[in-house]
C-alpha cells in the first residue's frame, strides 16, 4: 500500500469500479452527484495518513452504502479540477460484500447498470474508459 508524498499532485482521490453480474451481465455502480449533475463512478479525496487503498474503500463505502472486496489496480485519471489544481484519481476494481444505500450531502442516488450501456448514462469518458481498461465491457 502507498501513502502520497510531496512530490504527488495537489490533490490525490482514490476510487472504485464496483461490480457484480446481474441478469443481463456485468454491471456497474454508479453515483449521482447532485453538486455537478453528473453520473460517475465512486471516489473521493484521500484523508491525512489514509493510503489509496484505504481512501478508495472508504470513498465507496461513504458515498454508495457497499463495503466492497479490493481488487486489481486498473489505473489512474490526472487532469486539472474546477479550481485549476493538479488531481490524480487511482481506481481499483471492487466487489461489493454487502450494502444499503442511504442519500447523502453528495451523493443522492446510485444505479447499477449494465456495463453495455455505461457510455450512455456516464457523464464522462474517462470512467467509461476505465471500465474499458478493465476488461468489463
Amino acid at each position: 500500500m502507498r501513502t502520497p508524498d510531496a512530490s504527488d499532485p495537489e490533490i490525490r482521490a482514490a476510487g472504485g469500479i464496483v461490480h457484480r453480474q446481474g441478469d443481463d451481465g456485468t454491471e456497474v455502480l454508479v453515483v449521482h452527484r447532485p453538486k455537478y449533475s453528473d453520473w460517475s463512478l465512486p471516489k473521493g479525496k484521500l484523508d491525512p495518513g489514509e493510503t489509496l487503498e484505504q481512501a478508495a474503500l472508504r470513498e465507496v463505502e461513504e458515498e454508495t452504502g457497499w463495503r466492497c472486496r479490493l481488487g486489481a489496480h486498473i489505473g489512474k485519471n490526472e487532469y486539472r479540477d474546477r479550481d485549476g489544481r493538479s488531481k490524480r484519481v487511482d481506481w481499483w476494481l471492487m466487489e461489493p460484500i454487502d450494502g444499503e444505500f442511504e442519500p447523502n450531502d453528495e451523493v443522492d442516488e446510485i444505479r447499477w447498470i449494465a456495463v453495455s450501456g455505461a457510455h450512455e448514462l456516464l457523464t464522462h469518458g474517462d470512467d467509461y474508459a476505465l471500465i474499458e481498461a478493465a476488461g468489463l465491457v
